[in-house]
């Protein structure tokens, strides 16, 4: 047997420069990210939104590390295998989600003897056991009157065996992963038992011999690096790559300058990755924690009514006077309390205190639901009727807004102070209670509580009444302590709004007293538990997210279920709100009990060793073979700015081993925004990570892309870093959530890099152009004779179109990163120089010319080349994705790069949807005449003139007619015919419209045959 000789592979590719299978770590990657919280890290906490996928993050550091071979579609099996992706490892996965009934499988598969695997019971009196016996599969169970289970004593590998055959009777890869489990839910030794024979004997020749991924991501890091591979990431975030570079087998190093996300990373790595032992510990002295809370909390009467029942949670809502008369007026922009009890909040005058009482009703009417859905707040004006007659003044009125001398917005909105907690009696914005959410008394111990709703009777407000006493009382000692913020809120694009909203100035000001004593509860006992201290409060900050004034009342979270409070950070921003929830503790613990939702498969093995440091990323001062990084960009979130409403409670007593972090967000060291301080700060830190990386080390980062003024910027940063792009792979991790709609972008690119080679390598416009166009090429066929040995074998391709069309990106980026200067200047110079407003530079160009010589090449399937190549903007465009949308490309994110990549205006004038998942192209019988007119994008292109005249045929007109709109219409008609030809004969092959297909079959006949003069 071979033996393993290190560094043997220390000058050898990786495999992810070559082959990475895109499509299925797309779809995988999209399934984590939909599985809420059923992902891995979330127990610590939701609130973090930008953390990779774990299977993403496997998939890189595992194609990092495997070298390629001669034989590319083995070298993507073999890689397939070791993220559970093939055959077996989707079978096992969808056996452990029971993804097929056996009575399925009956009316499925063809079996000559079904009852090898299955036992059965005959339910119709005319069978008998003798004539069952003889049957064979398919049948209809159901039909037959029987019923099926499997044979108990059933070993797993038969099971196995008709799952595969189940599996291969769908038609692609993401039908049969969707029944599947994830990966990660799955017992790894079990999951990858079956796979370890293969590895070995197909990588003997290098000498491995692995039994787990540990084994194997070891032994490749011998191979190239002579130790066990180390993976660094100086943007930690959530902490998912260092947590499942961990769990690889890697050693890891994991920084980032903002505490929060330390702390995250702190928590992967060593609570969600500790041994079961330890999480059943932190989880045992949170339990103690809660309880304890409790007890205080019951023994001050705060939550509890006089008959033993208990608050779930407080409505609360802003309150202001109307300067027309003078009445107080509660404020929401809706009354519903509970769409599914029907239970509203009803305003009645009190005429004599000029203000509202009210009164929440349960059952009321579906006309009374509807006028509750019509708030007092509806479009930033407060609405309201009295005696008849309907008031309404803005919100900025109330506020009074105005511009100050230097033209900035402004109001007369109190500044509260730092003592404050609740407004005072002449603030514009008083916070009131209005319903109750109660657990009756019965069944507060039971799984199911009972709810019901009340409004406020003079007891809930001498309750109320009491914690603001409690509060007002020890606020500046609680401070003073650490058991509360005293943190001013700085300015900023997400705190600005916290001041001119509302008035508040300090962190504290976001948080009703109810929840200002809890959390102080809550601090003060965990501090008692030194030696689990840090594990305890890693769940802090999720707590205090689903603590404050800001979060919202989902009164229909889904049918049969009652209002649920949702968290601060549902999406990434600081909104004041008009109305609010509040939970009480009994319904508020849970959170901070989140160890019990930690999953108890994964364990991080100790062989891995691990540092983690809160510096910014060029203040790496530690050695990685790998980094691996997901970098502030363009569009990047103000996460300096949002954890700021975290940092304020722990900064003061920061638990070990946290205490020796800087606990502030320090903003001016952040690398965020766009523009030149954006690059220079990118800059910094990549150089850092490229001076602590081996020569034959490689970097992977990950970004979230807008526009393709980012790529200019990127191939900047990297030439100033020393670092040539060597791959590119394009990922797409769009969900169907509401908040991704607009301008949020739906994918994540994924850039391979190593140094640049040494020496002076100066290029020029002329000689690069050429270069680039040919690598384009040469990346392109390469990917699409994978595609077809796959497809072939497979019934499926391994890259889409968005694959191909980054290709054209990856090829720029590629050879233009390869050059130490361009046109006689140093690239170093050039990536640093400030960027005019509008200026095209050269980079700007070629990075064009690439896409263009990528697109150029990606002819759509049915198309001629030569009607392809005369056409060019929403032209191609439109052929472009009516050819995807033939294959099931529905995602938004392939029509937003696609007219980015054709330089289409507004690609959306064309679209009959704009849903993230189901986006869709107009057909023919869908453009109005107005979306044709000579005014519009496509109108005026001979495209849109087939269109109109397709529409015309389908108006019944006769063809003659329509040829003759095409004549005189189209400028150089002659030109133009084989083009309309070949287009007609395209969309009628690919529209699923009979009468349109009718109609371009007979417009291409037409043409055809038409007599030239």
């Amino acid at each position: 047997m071979t033996s393993l000789t290190p560094f043997a592979l220390q000058n050898t590719p990786a495999l992810i420069e070559s082959v990475f299978p895109v499509q299925k770590v797309s779809f995988e990657a999209q399934r984590e990210r939909k599985a809420g919280a059923g992902q891995t890290l979330t127990a610590l906490g939701s609130y973090w939104k930008g953390r990779k996928p774990l299977i993403l993050v496997r998939a890189i550091v595992l194609g990092c590390l495997l070298p390629p071979t001669d034989d590319a579609e083995k070298d993507l099996e073999i890689y397939e295998k070791l993220l559970a992706f093939d055959e077996e490892g989707l079978a096992k996965r969808a056996l452990a989600n029971n993804a097929f009934k056996p009575k399925d499988i009956l009316q499925t598969l063809d079996l000559f003897d079904p009852w090898e695997y299955f036992s059965y019971k005959i339910k119709n009196s005319e069978l008998t056991e003798a004539q069952v016996e003889m049957w064979t599969a398919p049948f209809d169970t159901d039909e037959e009157g029987i019923a099926v289970r499997w044979q108990s004593d059933l070993d797993e590998s038969k099971k196995l065996h008709l799952y595969k055959q189940m599996l291969r009777s769908l038609s692609s890869y993401e039908a049969r992963a969707a029944l599947c489990k994830r990966p990660e839910e799955l017992d790894q030794t079990e999951l990858f038992a079956s796979v370890w024979p293969t590895i070995n004997a197909y990588y003997q020749h290098l000498g491995i011999n692995a039994h787990s991924h540990q084994d194997l991501v070891e032994q490749l890091g011998m191979l190239r690096f002579g130790h066990r591979p180390k993976v660094g990431d100086t943007f930690s975030g959530g902490g998912s790559i260092p947590f499942e570079a961990a769990r690889l087998g890697c050693d890891v190093y994991a920084s980032d300058l903002n505490p929060i996300a330390c702390m995250l990373t702190w928590g992967a790595l060593n609570i969600i990755g500790a041994s079961p032992e330890k999480r059943a510990e932190i989880e045992q002295a949170q339990r103690q924690v809660a309880k304890a809370v409790d007890m205080e909390i019951t023994e001050l009467g705060i939550e509890h009514d006089a008959y033993g029942n208990r608050a779930k949670a407080y409505m609360y809502c802003l309150e202001t006077r109307c300067p027309e008369t003078g009445w107080l007026v509660p404020m929401s922009p809706s009354w519903v309390i509970s769409k599914t009890r029907n239970v509203v909040a009803k305003l009645i005058p009190d005429y004599q205190q000029k203000r509202f009482d009210m009164a929440v009703v349960t059952g009321v009417s579906a006309e009374e639901m509807k006028q509750a859905e019509l708030g007092t707040v509806r479009d930033g004006i407060l609405v309201y009727t009295l005696d008849g007659k309907t008031y309404q003044t803005p919100i900025k009125t109330l506020r009074g807004d105005y511009r100050d001398i230097d033209g900035n917005n402004q109001n007369r909105l109190r500044r509260w102070e730092q003592l404050d907690f609740k407004p005072r009696p002449d603030d514009v914005f008083q916070e009131r209670l209005y319903c109750i959410q109660w657990i009756t008394k019965d069944s507060l111990n039971e799984a199911r509580n009972e709810i019901f709703f009340t409004g406020i009777s003079v007891e809930d407000l001498q309750r109320e009444q009491k914690v603001q006493e409690i509060v007002a009382e020890n606020l500046a000692s609680w401070q003073s302590q650490g058991f509360t913020a005293n943190m001013p809120i700085e300015s900023g694009e997400e705190t600005a709004r916290l001041k001119r909203e509302r008035g508040w100035t300090y962190w504290h000001h976001l948080f009703m007293p109810r929840q200002l004593l809890g959390m102080k509860l809550y601090l003060e006992k965990t501090e008692k538990l030194q030696n689990k201290h840090a594990g305890i409060i890693s769940f802090f900050p999720d707590g205090v997210q689903r603590g404050s004034k800001l979060c919202r009342i989902d009164v229909f979270p889904g049918p049969g279920r009652l209002p649920k409070i949702v968290e601060t950070f549902s999406n990434q921003a600081l909104n004041p709100l008009y109305n609010f929830g509040v939970r009480s503790w009994c319904y508020w613990e849970s959170v901070f009990e989140g160890c019990k939702d930690v999953a108890t498969r994964i364990t991080i093995p100790k062989l891995s060793s691990i540092e983690l440091m809160n510096v910014s990323a060029n203040g790496v001062s530690k050695n990685s073979d790998l980094w691996i990084t997901d970098p502030p960009y363009a569009d990047a979130v103000h996460y300096h700015e949002i954890t700021e409403f975290f940092i304020a409670w722990l900064r003061t007593n920061p638990p070990l081993p946290f205490e020796d972090w800087v606990w502030d967000s320090r903003r001016a060291l952040a690398i965020k925004g766009s523009g030149d301080d954006f690059r220079r700060g990118m800059v910094d830190a990549y150089s850092a990570m490229a001076n602590h990386m081996p020569d034959n080390g490689m970097q992977c980062v990950m970004f979230t892309h807008q526009d393709t003024g980012v790529w200019s910027d990127m191939v900047g940063i990297f030439w100033a870093a020393g670092l040539q792009v060597v791959g590119a792979w394009y990922i797409a991790t769009e969900t169907t959530s509401e908040l991704k709609k607009g301008g949020y972008v739906q994918g994540t690119v994924i850039l391979m890099l190593r140094k640049r080679p040494a020496g002076d390598n100066p290029g020029f416009k002329q000689k690069i152009l050429p270069a680039v166009r040919r690598e384009v090429e040469a990346q392109i066929k390469q990917m699409l004779h994978l595609n077809e040995e796959v497809e072939e074998k497979l019934g499926e391709p391994v890259f889409n179109d968005s694959d191909l069309q980054m290709a054209g990106y990856a090829a720029a980026l590629k050879v233009l990163t390869g050059y130490t200067s361009i046109g006689g200047e140093d690239v170093t110079s050039f990536a640093l120089r400030p960027k005019q407003k509008g200026q095209v530079t050269v980079v700007d160009e070629i990075v064009q010319q690439a896409s263009e010589a990528a697109n150029s090449l990606l002819i759509p399937e049915g198309l001629q080349a030569d009607t392809w190549n005369a056409v060019k903007g929403i032209q191609r465009f439109y052929l472009r994705m009516l050819d995807m949308e033939t294959t099931g490309a529905s995602k938004l994110d392939n029509y937003q790069n696609f007219a980015k990549a054709f330089h289409v205006e507004d690609y959306t004038k064309i679209m009959a949807s704009m849903a993230p998942n189901m986006a869709r192209l107009k057909s023919v019988e869908e453009f109005a005449s107005r979306d044709l007119t000579d005014s519009t994008e496509i109108g005026t292109t001979v495209l849109g003139k087939l269109i109109i005249a397709l529409q015309q045929l389908l108006q019944d007109k006769e063809p003659h007619t329509v040829l003759d709109y095409l004549n005189s219409d189209i400028t150089n008609f002659l030109e133009a015919r084989p083009l309309l030809i070949d287009m007609a004969d395209f969309i009628a092959a690919k529209t699923k419209a009979s009468k349109v297909r009718d109609a371009a079959e007979i417009l291409s006949a037409r043409l055809r045959n038409q007599r030239l003069a």
